[in-house]
């Protein structure tokens, strides 16, 4: 769902920077093979992806939801020359197309793939972190962020996607839509935990920016 009105929406993505053509790439055959293409982060929140990483240059990044790799190959642009990113997504059919992409990338070496239950394996993760993009399952966004708080470095930049979900969390809630309330609770969470500061921007599905003191 685009919040802007579609001709400034188009205005805006033709004047912001392309996508390299590997993305290009990698965004067309997520289309053509895998389920659930939209969840696909596309080729303008991808530069906005990779604009912040550039500015931060992390030593350490950490991903929840990895889907085809698109997201993390945008975040790698930013990565220092010595950086590394950890991955965390719980389908394993989808390692081989990231792998062709991390390959072809260049940054396969600073990349590391874990298959799992990111609930699980965050805990055993032992690095703290410059930036976290949190991109999965809507229902943990409260869980994820309450793992990965501490693990932080100072200054430290937590992203988290789809904060706007459609619209619905301005609409009347489905008692039934424990997706939607669960975002609520997190929204209302980052506005109000001392530990970070936020902003949260209408891009695409909503982004959300948070910094930690």
């Amino acid at each position: 769902m685009h919040f802007l009105p579609e001709e400034i929406d188009t205005y805006v993505v033709n004047h912001s920077q392309q996508e390299p053509l590997i993305l290009q790439e990698l965004s067309r055959e997520t289309w053509q093979k895998v389920l659930n293409p939209r969840m696909l982060s596309g080729a303008f929140q991808g530069r906005v992806l990779s604009m912040i990483s550039k500015l931060i240059n992390p030593k350490t990044i950490l991903e929840i939801g990895t889907y085809t790799g698109y997201s993390a190959l945008c975040l790698a642009e930013g990565l220092s020359s010595e950086g590394k990113i950890i991955t965390i997504d719980k389908n394993e059919e989808l390692e081989t197309l990231q792998n062709k992409y991390f390959t072809k990338s260049g940054f396969r070496n600073q990349i590391t793939q874990k298959v799992g239950n990111a609930i699980e394996i965050i805990p055993t993760i032992e690095e703290k972190f410059d930036l976290v993009f949190i991109d999965a399952d809507k229902s943990n966004y409260v869980n994820y962020f309450n793992l990965i708080v501490d693990k932080m470095n100072s200054g430290g930049i937590i992203l988290s996607d789809n904060v706007l979900w459609s619209g619905k969390v301005v609409e009347k809630l489905n008692p039934k839509d424990v997706d939607t309330k669960i975002l609520l609770e997190y929204n209302k969470l980052l506005n109000t935990d001392a530990r970070i500061e936020t902003v949260l921007l209408p891009i695409r599905d909503g982004l959300t920016i948070s910094r930690v003191k």
